[in-house]
């Protein structure tokens, strides 16, 4: 074998790995995207129940074909204070589970060589799914063509992978090379390594299954370098918890020691078996003998058996491995974890961006939550004339500009990433209208302060008929609230009916206090000063009742396209 055909097999194994890399994502994104409201319902649900959560994992990962994904959303969940590290820990567990399905897919394609070869069938998807996704109509159908296609090309580029393992098989000088690597820590160090770089434990597993069958590698130099790409895979995780908070570097950490737990227990049951059985007994006879003649799926089996084990062995010390990296992490200064940051999302969501659209919503409501809090303070400081709240309304108030920048911000960046249903996008395009209403809610409200400074002042005061309606009207702007939240956070399209009674209700009470007031200024019950300061809370506050319905109607578009 020249030089020529050397350079054309490493040019061979470095085509396979782009597009098996490429074909996974494109997996990844269209599962995501045609599983989008089961992933949201799947990881708003963080149980207490340590299986459940390792279910969670397990389902999560299988059906986005992406451990990274979910160890990377699990620290965004645990980020935002969402999830517990004991779920965190169970979930991360489910996914080291639920990333073996695509190493028994590749194994399964790897069969049939004298006719018709599964890879070359399924393969033959990759045409098929992209005919799907050029000519349909529905934004459903492309999805599906999408996962096809992805389908498709991971065989593609297992195809290419394994003819260059052919090639590289042919030259004694790798034999030999790769024969002599009997060091197990070794062989794990370079899976490690390999994994790290590549970023993607389903590639290094898949090489191994590529270089086990075409015989340039022993299945059980092929179980060590598993092993290595478990540890390998963290990598992704830990650079997402670096840039977060303390309990997402503990969940990193985690995953880390989990990982690294199953690799020392499997090589020291490993070197027991063949010290005890004099070399002639270990990991690899084992799955020889169970699946003879099929290396493919020796190797893919073990990696199943090795994720399962480990979840089996670590699921019971789960609190222990909670409070040793409690002790390793130390919690953050109060001055750090004061900062201004949105709670329920970061840039770990982005990873999986229909789980992001869900979390977007319960920041939008948070934020909304905020605001109306805010108007209970500028209603109590008018009325009572006490101030000393006007902080607390002032810090409250930077939050609300805050989110309402960070909001936009995020969902500009959420909107461009791939694995967005057409729902999921119409819903992101409101996102920017709804936060900018809830904004205004509390710019009326810092207005009503500002009335209540000129009040005091001036040492006036309102009347305690005025004092009663402005309770009135609080009553009704709060009815109109909980109808709002409700018709938005779960598309109640009754509930969107019912704010828009209220809001009428609200127009004409304003009127109501208008002609109250002009009739208590004849009469000389209030001057001209509270009088102003009167109207001017009665207009903000009908302003207040038209932003809060706009957030509701913003389900009517979303609920046409079903």
């Amino acid at each position: 074998m020249g030089t020529t055909a050397t350079v054309s097999a490493i040019l061979t194994l470095l085509a396979g790995i782009g597009i098996f890399l490429v074909a996974c994502q494109m997996m990844s994104s269209n599962l995501e995207s045609a599983s989008s409201a089961k992933l949201k319902s799947l990881f708003a649900k963080a149980s207490k129940s340590k299986l459940i959560g390792v279910g969670i994992g397990t389902v999560g990962t299988a059906a986005i074909q992406s451990s990274g994904a979910t160890t990377v959303m699990t620290i965004g969940f645990v980020n935002a204070g969402i999830i517990s590290l004991t779920q965190a820990a169970t979930i991360i567990f489910g996914a080291n589970i639920g990333t073996t399905v695509t190493a028994q897919i590749v194994a399964l394609g790897m069969f049939g060589s004298n006719a018709l070869s599964t890879t070359v069938i399924f393969s033959a998807f990759a045409g098929i799914g992209a005919a799907i996704a050029t000519f349909a109509k529905t934004s459903a159908a492309k999805t599906w063509g999408g996962i096809l296609t992805g389908f498709g090309m991971l065989f593609v580029g297992l195809s290419l992978m394994s003819g260059s393992m052919e090639e590289f098989a042919a030259l004694d000088a790798v034999k030999m090379f790769l024969a002599g690597i009997n060091n197990p820590l070794l062989i794990v160090l370079i899976g490690t390594v390999l994994t790290a770089i590549i970023q993607s434990s389903s590639v290094m597993t898949s090489i191994a299954l590529a270089m086990c069958v075409t015989g340039l590698i022993s299945l059980d130099q092929g179980i060590f370098l598993t092993m290595g790409s478990n540890i390998g895979s963290c990598v992704v995780a830990i650079i997402a918890g670096m840039t977060s908070g303390t309990n997402a570097k503990r969940t990193a950490l985690i995953h880390l020691l989990f990982n690294c737990s199953g690799v020392v227990v499997f090589l020291t049951a490993g070197w027991l078996m063949i010290a005890l059985s004099g070399d002639t007994f270990g990991f690899g006879v084992i799955f020889e003998r169970m699946f003879p003649g099929a290396p493919q799926t020796q190797l893919a089996m073990f990696h199943t058996f090795f994720n399962v084990m480990t979840v089996l062995l670590m699921l019971p010390l789960t609190g222990a491995l909670v409070n040793l990296v409690s002790r390793m992490v130390k919690e953050q200064n109060t001055a750090t974890q004061e900062t201004l940051h949105l709670h329920y999302v970061d840039d770990n969501m982005l990873q999986a961006p229909p789980v992001a659209v869900g979390q977007t919503k319960r920041e939008i409501i948070r934020m909304a939550e905020l605001a109306m809090e805010n108007f209970d303070r500028s209603i109590s400081i008018i009325t009572t004339l006490d101030f000393s709240e006007q902080e607390t309304f002032a810090r409250v108030e930077t939050e609300i500009n805050y989110m309402n920048r960070a909001l936009v911000d995020f969902v500009v960046r959420l909107s461009d990433r791939g694995g967005l249903s057409g729902r999921d996008k119409l819903y992101l395009s409101t996102v920017y209208r709804t936060v900018r209403d809830i904004e205004r809610i509390g710019d009326y409200a810092e207005n009503i302060v500002e009335y209540a400074t000129a009040l005091k002042n001036a040492g006036d005061s309102f009347s305690e008929n005025a004092l009663y309606e402005i309770s009135q009207l609080k009553i009704l702007v709060h009815s109109l609230y909980d109808n709002v939240i409700a018709a938005y956070a779960d598309e109640n399209t009754a509930c969107l009916e019912q704010a828009n009674v209220i809001e009428e209700q609200i127009d004409e009470f304003t009127k109501k206090m208008e002609d109250s007031h002009i009739e208590r200024l004849g009469k000389g019950i209030c001057n001209a000063n509270t009088g102003a300061q009167y109207m001017e809370l009665s207009s903000n506050t009908e302003r207040i009742a038209d932003h809060l319905l706009n957030v509701a109607k913003t389900i009517t578009g979303v609920l046409q396209v079903g």
